[in-house]
C-alpha cells in the first residue's frame, strides 16, 4: 500500500512539474513573440523565426495563440524575393489602457495612454516645496489618474496597470519601499498607500530607469545595444540601459550620474556633497547661476520649468527681458548656458570614457527645453574631454520623447509585464 502512494505521489508530482514547464515554455514562448512585435513593429513569421531563434513550427503555433486570443492580427504582406508574399503581423490595437504618473520635484504629472503608449489624456497638480508629505503626494496621483480616465470615459479599476515614477531608489518586491532624499522620504510605502484606492495592477519604480526604457522603446534609444539615458529636471540622474527588447535579456540601471564629483570643493549640492555635477546641470542649478551674474535680469516666471523656458528664450533674442525689451541682461543668460553645455559635457565624457556607450541620450523636461540650445556646445566639451577612440564610438543626441517623457516612461512598466506574461497582466503586481 505505501509503494502504490509513493508511486501515485511520485506520478502527480511528475505530471504537475511537466504541466508547470509547459505553461512556462508556452508564456515564454509568447512573450518572445510579443515583444518584438510591440518593440520593433510588424514582421512575418519567418522574420519572427530569426529574431527569436524559435523554430518555425514553434512560430506557427504562438502566432495561431496569439490570433485566436486578439493579442496580434494580420497587417499586409511583403514581397518573399520570389516565392509567394509573407504575411505580416502586428500587435492589435486596442490592447487597452495603461497609467503613467511622474512624480517630479515640481508637479505630478499623469498620463493616460493606449496599449501602444500614444498618449490620450494628461493631468498635472503643481506642488511646493513644503507639499512633499508622502499622502498629500499618494492623493494627487490618485486624483491625477481618476481625472485622466474620466476625460475618456476609461475605468479606472480596467486599466491594465499604473506605472509611477519617483525621483529615488526603491526597494524590491515585496516591499518596495521608497527612498527619495530629494523629496525629503526615507522608507516611504507609497505603494501599499496608493493600492488603497487604486485597485489595477500597480508598479513603481526609478523615474531615470522608466524613462531609459521608454527612450529605447519609443524614442531616441531605438535600434541601440547600449545606451545612457540622462534624465535633466530639477536634478540629473541617468540610467544605464542594455537591449530594447524585454525578451533579449535588457537590462536598465539607474545611476548616481548626478552626484559623480566634477570640481573638488565646488558648488554645494543638494546631496550634501560640494562639486557634484547636479550643482552645475540641474534646472534649479543653472537659474541659480544665471541669477549670480552682475548683469542678469530677475526672471518673470515664477516657477522652475517657466523660468528655464524663459531664460533659454533669452538667450535665444540676445537677452531682452521678458518685460517687454526694456532690460538687457548683458548676455548672462546665454553665459549661463554656455556653462551648463560645457560641465554636461564633462560629465558625459566620463561616462564615455568609463562606459564606452553607443548613445547618450538627453531627455527628461529640462533635456527638452535645453538639448536644442546646447547640444553642439555639450558634444564639443564631450570631445574635448573623452577618449578620442571612444568617443568616437558615440552618438550624443536628444530625447525624442517630449516633457511628459517620464509619464510615458512609468507607463512602461505594466506594459513590460504584460508582455513578460505573454499577454496577460501578472496576478501578483510589482509593488
Amino acid at each position: 500500500m505505501t509503494r502504490a502512494i509513493r508511486q501515485t505521489t511520485t506520478q502527480t508530482t511528475t505530471q504537475t512539474t511537466t504541466q508547470t514547464t509547459t505553461r512556462g515554455l508556452r508564456r515564454h514562448n509568447r512573450s518572445m513573440v510579443l515583444s518584438h512585435l510591440y518593440v520593433e513593429g510588424p514582421a512575418s513569421r519567418l522574420e519572427l523565426a530569426r529574431a527569436t531563434g524559435l523554430s518555425a513550427a514553434t512560430i506557427s503555433n504562438v502566432v495561431t495563440d496569439l490570433l485566436d486570443d486578439g493579442l496580434v492580427e494580420e497587417a499586409g504582406s511583403v514581397d518573399s524575393g520570389g516565392g509567394r508574399p509573407h504575411k505580416l503581423l502586428a500587435i492589435r490595437p486596442g490592447l487597452g489602457h495603461v497609467a503613467g504618473v511622474d512624480i517630479g520635484e515640481t508637479c505630478v504629472k499623469v498620463g493616460l495612454f493606449d496599449g501602444a503608449l500614444s498618449t490620450i489624456a494628461t493631468a498635472s497638480y503643481a506642488i511646493g516645496a513644503e507639499e512633499f508629505e508622502p499622502g498629500l503626494v499618494a492623493r494627487l496621483v490618485i486624483a491625477g489618474v481618476r481625472e485622466v480616465c474620466q476625460q475618456v470615459g476609461v475605468d479606472p479599476d480596467g486599466l491594465l496597470g499604473v506605472g509611477v515614477g519617483v525621483p529615488g531608489a526603491v526597494e524590491p518586491p515585496p516591499s518596495s519601499l521608497v527612498h527619495a532624499p530629494i523629496l525629503g522620504w526615507s522608507e516611504v510605502p507609497l505603494g501599499e498607500t496608493l493600492r488603497r484606492e487604486i485597485h489595477a495592477p500597480l508598479y513603481v519604480d526609478n523615474c531615470a530607469r522608466t524613462l531609459g526604457q521608454a527612450e529605447m522603446w519609443r524614442g531616441a534609444g531605438r535600434g541601440a545595444g547600449q545606451a545612457v539615458v540622462a534624465l535633466l529636471g530639477a536634478g540629473l540622474g541617468a540610467a544605464l540601459t542594455t537591449g530594447s527588447n524585454p525578451f533579449r535579456g535588457a537590462s536598465n540601471m539607474a545611476s548616481e550620474w548626478g552626484h559623480t564629483v566634477i570640481v573638488v570643493r565646488g558648488q554645494p549640492c543638494r546631496c550634501g556633497s560640494r562639486g557634484c555635477l547636479e550643482a552645475y546641470v540641474g534646472a534649479e542649478a543653472i537659474l541659480a547661476d544665471y541669477r549670480s551674474r552682475r548683469s542678469s535680469v530677475p526672471l518673470v516666471a515664477t516657477n522652475l520649468e517657466g523660468g528655464l523656458a524663459e531664460l533659454v528664450a533669452r538667450s535665444r533674442d540676445g537677452g531682452a527681458a521678458r518685460d517687454g525689451g526694456a532690460a538687457r541682461d548683458g548676455g548672462a543668460a546665454r553665459d549661463a548656458l554656455d556653462d551648463a553645455a560645457e560641465y554636461l559635457g564633462v560629465g558625459i565624457a566620463n561616462l564615455v570614457n568609463v562606459l564606452s556607450p553607443e548613445r547618450v541620450i538627453l531627455s527628461g523636461w529640462a533635456g527638452a527645453l535645453l538639448a536644442p540650445e546646447i547640444l553642439p556646445a555639450v558634444r564639443d566639451a564631450a570631445r574635448r574631454h573623452a577618449l578620442p577612440h571612444a568617443y568616437a564610438k558615440v552618438k550624443i543626441e536628444p530625447g525624442q520623447l517630449g516633457r511628459d517623457a517620464v509619464a510615458l516612461g512609468a507607463a512602461t512598466l505594466p506594459i513590460a509585464d504584460f508582455l513578460a506574461a505573454g499577454g496577460s497582466p501578472r496576478v501578483i503586481s510589482a509593488c
